[in-house]
């Protein structure tokens, strides 16, 4: 049983090791557990949080890699389910010194993409507390676009909470239309909204915070909107019209923004979980965000109970 449950695709990623050097000429590469919702579940996990994570794999190599390699993160497997006829996304990712690095993804018609609503049916929500969702999954397929929405409106007649994170992913969606309207729609059934000040730009044509937030808070359940505006930190609205900035933190190099976003939406789910105020919340969502730009992988950054507790000590800050 877990009180925080996720759903997406994992993708095995072959990382290069030679530092600024493209995709096409890299030699050497290592391979690590990519995937967006994957990342929040094992950061959750990592800051003691039970944790389940929903998805499916290929019968391949790949996909037992995957299940051993969140096992070993502590993360819940039980509704991962495999697919002898379909193999594991997989992707290629560049090593750079400054700025995003280059990506290569191989997972159409993945394993994952044929993953139906059968297996929601079967998810145990009897002990969540959190659900976290994002706007990559059902991006990747019809069918897993469905399963998504059959997973939302479980969690929706059991009144359990949803954060929502757009996770603009343009090359996966068939038209930028059917995205920004597919999108729109999701993020309108999610209790908390976590958009960031490009992805208002694409999605709602502002990158105002205060304009973003203003648009999500229209969605039929949304009482929150977390606007994420980079090094400053995170613009904060609520429905009732409070709003405020949480400052963010100064970083002395940024080395990989990889998972970044990831890491700022578990930092305010798992305060959420231990009962600490949203603005709380938020900070921990900046903290655990500035720790991963500091780190090459997906999710190395995410810290411990203690290593949060450090963190915090060394910025000069505490939660509420």
């Amino acid at each position: 049983m877990s009180e925080f449950i996720t759903i997406g695709e994992p993708l095995v990623t072959f990382a290069s090791k030679d530092a600024d050097i493209s995709l096409a000429d890299a030699i050497n590469f290592h391979k690590i557990m990519g995937g967006a919702e994957l990342n929040v579940a094992i950061g959750v996990s990592r800051l003691g949080h039970s944790s389940e994570y929903v998805s499916q794999v290929g019968a391949d190599p790949f996909g037992q890699f995957v299940k051993k390699t969140i096992l070993s993160h502590n993360v819940g497997t039980t509704y991962i389910s495999e697919d002898a006829d379909h193999f594991t996304g997989h992707q290629l990712k560049q090593l750079v010194t400054q700025g995003d690095p280059a990506t290569f993804n191989y997972r159409k018609d993945s394993a994952a993409c044929h993953l139906t609503d059968e297996v929601i049916e079967q998810v145990d929500l009897s002990d969540v507390k959190i659900a976290h969702m994002s706007g990559i999954f059902p991006a990747i397929s019809d069918v897993a676009e469905n399963t998504f929405r059959t997973l939302f409106k479980r969690l929706i007649d059991k009144n359990i909470l949803t954060t929502f994170d757009p996770n603009l992913r343009p090359t996966l969606w068939s038209s930028k239309e059917k995205m920004i309207s597919t999108i729109n729609e999701l993020a309108g059934m999610a209790d908390i909204v976590l958009p960031g000040m490009e992805e208002g730009k694409i999605l709602m044509g502002s990158d105002d915070p205060e304009k973003i937030a203003d648009f999500y808070l229209k969605g039929e359940r949304t009482k929150t909107v977390i606007v994420k505006i980079g090094p400053s930190g995170a613009y904060v609205k609520a429905q009732d019209g409070e709003s405020y900035t949480v400052s963010g933190f100064k970083v002395e190099k940024v080395v990989d923004t990889v998972g970044a976003g990831d890491g700022f939406a578990l930092g305010v789910i798992t305060a959420l979980l231990e009962g600490k105020s949203l603005k709380s919340a938020v900070l921990r969502g900046n903290a655990v965000g500035a720790l991963q730009v500091q780190t090459l992988g997906d999710n190395d950054g995410y810290p411990t109970p203690t290593e949060l507790k450090e963190f915090y000590i060394k910025e000069g800050v505490s939660e509420e």
